[in-house]
């Protein structure tokens, strides 16, 4: 691979969760480019404006992010790797001003749902929903707003000069979200993987997904996500969505020749290492 910066597609601005989730997968030196929608991320990969891209898939309390699953499989582009990112939220505000004088609280749907127990402390508060954390946070910036507090991370804060003002106001203090990370099939090089994202239907019929989830056990494989998706237009099927890890390579090269006979339309998104927490 190329020794230049990488251009990295996310959903969001800068400073926002998906920017935080880049540097911790690639490092600080990135080049970020900034989308409206996860669409236009892959539109950017498809373009070559961007050598990856960034795409949250789930979050342990909000569940899985069903129409980035129909993105993947729209586009098809390779999934290289994935990483998991505590989400910890900040009640921001511009610098000097006081808890009395913030009115509103800006933020993303999902963050507010996130922060619900720290903002029904507070009913005088009006909450409004906005696009993005980051982008919330970037407003109280540029319009110094002194009546309104922004929900968003520590990165945010730095970026757009502002305040912490409460720390850590989410409710559940093991939030994170997990994200995968793509690129183009030309970019793709081959990696020690020991996990993968599977794609498949099986025949409606008892017993189906039965005999694929038994051929992962007798291989030894751990199924570590199953995830079902109806199929447009068509009644009573489904896409199921499976992420395997295994231990030895063969192990998972005889797995997959056997769910062949079992399955219909199936398809590797990619080959990955799975995340491994730093230890410190």
């Amino acid at each position: 691979m190329e020794s230049k910066t990488p251009r990295v597609a996310i959903q969001g601005i800068r400073a926002s969760f998906h920017e935080e989730a880049a540097f911790k997968y690639f490092g600080t030196n990135i080049q970020t480019v900034e989308c409206n929608s996860f669409k236009q991320t892959f539109e950017a990969l498809k373009n070559n404006e961007a050598d990856y891209l960034v795409m949250a898939i789930e979050n342990n309390i909000a569940g899985s992010i069903l129409p980035n699953y129909s993105l993947l499989m729209s586009y098809n582009f390779p999934i290289v790797g994935e990483v998991y990112l505590p989400i910890q939220l900040h009640f921001l505000t511009l610098p000097g001003v006081k808890f009395e004088d913030i009115k509103t609280v800006i933020s993303h749907p999902i963050a507010l749902r996130q922060c619900v127990d720290f903002i029904d402390e507070y009913p005088q508060l009006k909450v409004v929903e906005s696009n993005d954390t980051a982008a919330c946070a970037k407003r109280v910036h540029d319009q110094q707003l002194t009546d309104t507090a922004a929900i968003a991370n520590s990165l945010a804060a730095k970026l757009y000069d502002l305040e912490i003002m409460e720390r850590r106001i989410e409710s559940n203090k093991k939030n994170f979200t997990r994200f995968l990370i793509f690129t183009s099939h030309a970019n793709a090089g081959k990696v020690k993987a020991n996990k993968a994202s599977l794609c498949f239907q099986v025949a409606n019929q008892a017993g189906a997904l039965v005999k694929v989830l038994n051929i992962l056990a007798e291989q030894n494989i751990n199924m570590s996500k199953v995830q079902s998706m109806p199929i447009l237009g068509k009644r009573n099927e489904y896409n199921f969505y499976v992420d395997i890890e295994w231990n030895n390579t063969t192990e998972y090269d005889t797995a997959i020749r056997q769910i062949l006979k079992y399955t219909q339309n199936f398809n590797i998104l990619g080959e990955y290492e799975r995340y491994e927490e730093p230890v410190h």
